[in-house]
């Protein structure tokens, strides 16, 4: 399997409009069967602010995505596994999610792997240490995520 691409890559271009960030436009992906509901109702209640990073719009707007500050903390729903994810991989704690961390070019992925719709986390390196991150969104994720197994 290929490296995790570049943070900046995979979550694509980010466009300026007026005195405001414009739309992050993220690559389209195959969502995980059977979790687009639990991803609306994920996304539906997200933050509005993560740390001091405000949301920002996303596009194509079709995906179980979301995504605050500049450059872009960007959250996607319904995803799969992790290409290096092994079954005896050492995974972070936090507040009882346990994430899958993955270094890429620009930052760090972190997926909840032991949630039954899995989420992805891309946070730039601008935004380290990510801890804090990962705390704001596990109290939504745990409440609308139920815990599955490890995979």
């Amino acid at each position: 399997m290929p490296g995790r691409p570049s943070l900046i890559v995979s979550i694509g271009a980010f466009l300026l409009a007026g005195c405001g960030f414009g739309a992050v436009s993220v690559d389209k992906y195959e969502l995980e069967a059977g979790s687009s509901q639990t991803c609306a109702t994920l996304i539906d209640r997200l933050p509005d602010v993560l740390g001091d990073a405000v949301r920002r719009d996303v596009e194509p707007d079709s995906l179980p995505v979301a995504a605050w500050g500049q450059p872009a903390i960007v959250l996607r729903c319904g995803v799969h596994l992790p290409g290096s994810y092994r079954p005896d991989a050492q995974l972070l704690d936090i507040n009882g999610i346990g994430w899958f961390a993955e270094e890429g070019d620009g930052g760090t992925f972190f997926t909840a792997t032991d949630r039954e719709t899995m989420v992805e986390v891309a946070i730039p390196d601008d935004y380290a240490p990510e801890g804090f991150i990962l705390e704001e969104l596990n109290p939504v994720i745990a409440d609308v995520i139920p815990e599955r197994p490890l995979r």
